[in-house]
């Protein structure tokens, strides 16, 4: 990377002429020249700029850019260094920057006035940091009712992905991934092997928890809220295809927020490569925060570059209701529900959900809901899907009362429902 650069007081200093105009200056490194300086590419950067605190600090939107899966996509963070205003100009150490920009030396040319240093690649720096939080797990194919075991029954394994929830030996990954497993084995990145025992398995959100016999090992960083826009940069850790390809890392974006596919809950979807193997691994950030779990169940043999994982806010959800009450304490309204047609086809709707069937004894029966009432809301959030209603629901515990808006006889009422909980 080539900078601008002067010398104050024995210091490398990078400086912009207009940084204390209508943009903040940005220094960003090309995707595919690593070389250059682009002033004033990156973004605007207005609500960031406040010229009271400029003689002691600039926020610069800093592009360590690295190709991904096309030659613009970069991972972008946002920093704060200590910056300097001297007649106009302000002037950013150069050393701090290269800290930032993670470059290991570079050269002054006092002829030219610039500093050349080369940058290392985010992809390589966030793989490092969350590759030792990701595990591979591997057993045998539990026998069903009537089946019989051969003598190739050792070849007859399955294998999936984990990450790290606590440092001694809670690993989450995949329900489906050790549903059926039995012997299971869990690798670690460094190479041990451990037996793991199956704590907690959720069919409903996907989501399970192994423990293993350790200690010391690095607990993954969990996402706590979901910051995350369609386009973020990501990558993903898992064992595709082979067990002998643990901790393979791919890049992609952020293809969409809010996706239901035949899940409970709403998916994140990426175009990081998922394959058979991935389920259960980690969906990273540019920081390194696993921001979700990986699951190719819900991604179609066949078709390329559609992968979906279960967000970070409902692997902490599940989880800590597993700590608590050994199991997934839902709430549940007491009412089977029917999607509009327009929903249930995926086109924009208002439409309200019907109630086909209310559970005997359930809150829905005793505050006087019957079959053919319209569901319009709960606690005044808007519902118009199945998922809607069962994302809303993650805020409550069995026993906790909620107002319904509801069509029922013509009358449009609000009806105070006591959830239940779900069996």
């Amino acid at each position: 990377m080539l900078a601008n650069s002067t010398i104050i007081n024995g210091s490398l200093y990078s400086y912009s002429r207009d940084t204390l105009g209508s943009r903040c200056h940005t220094v960003a490194v090309n995707c595919n020249m690593n070389r250059t300086i682009l002033p004033n590419l990156w973004k605007e950067c207005h609500p960031l700029f406040n010229p009271q605190r400029m003689k002691t600090a600039i926020v610069f939107p800093i592009a360590a850019a690295i190709a991904i899966s096309s030659p613009m996509a970069c991972f972008a963070q946002e920093h704060e260094v200590k910056a300097t205003d001297i007649n106009g100009d302000v002037y950013v150490k150069l050393s701090d920057l290269k800290g930032l920009l993670s470059a290991s030396s570079g050269s002054y040319d006092s002829g030219s006035g610039t500093y050349t240093f080369e940058t290392s690649d985010p992809i390589v720096e966030i793989a490092k940091k969350t590759s030792p939080s990701v595990v591979a797990i591997i057993g045998k194919s539990q026998l069903k009712s009537g089946e019989s075991s051969s003598k190739n029954d050792r070849f007859n394994l399955i294998h999936g992905t984990g990450v790290v929830w606590e440092s001694n030996g809670w690993i989450v990954t995949n329900a489906h991934v050790v549903k059926d497993m039995a012997q299971i084995t869990v690798v670690t990145y460094d190479g041990h092997q451990y037996a793991g025992k199956k704590m907690y398995v959720d069919e409903e959100s996907d989501l399970a928890l192994v423990k293993i016999d350790a200690t010391d090992l690095v607990k993954a960083t969990f996402a706590e809220k979901l910051d995350v826009e369609v386009g973020d940069p990501v990558i993903a850790i898992g064992t595709p295809i082979s067990f002998t390809l643990r901790n393979t890392v791919t890049s992609g974006i952020i293809s969409g927020l809010g996706r239901s596919v035949n899940s409970t809950y709403r998916l994140l979807q990426t175009d990081a490569a998922i394959n058979p193997g991935n389920s259960g691994g980690a969906l990273v950030n540019a920081k390194g925060e696993v921001i979700g779990i990986n699951s190719l169940k819900y991604a179609a043999a066949g078709i390329d570059n559609i992968g979906f994982a279960i967000p970070s806010e409902t692997v902490i959800y599940v989880i800590n209701n597993f700590m608590q009450y050994g199991k997934v304490n839902r709430s549940t309204l007491g009412m089977n529900l029917e999607e509009s047609w327009a929903a249930v086809v995926g086109l924009p709707t208002e439409d309200p959900l019907k109630v086909i069937t209310v559970n005997k004894n359930s809150g829905a029966e005793k505050t006087g809901v019957v079959s053919g009432d319209l569901l319009y809301s709960i606690d005044g959030v808007s519902i118009n899907t199945i998922v809607d209603v069962n994302e809303l629901l993650k805020k409550y515990t069995p026993g906790q009362t909620v107002t319904l808006k509801m069509l029922s006889g013509g009358d449009l009422v609000e009806r105070e429902l006591v959830l239940s909980e779900s069996k």
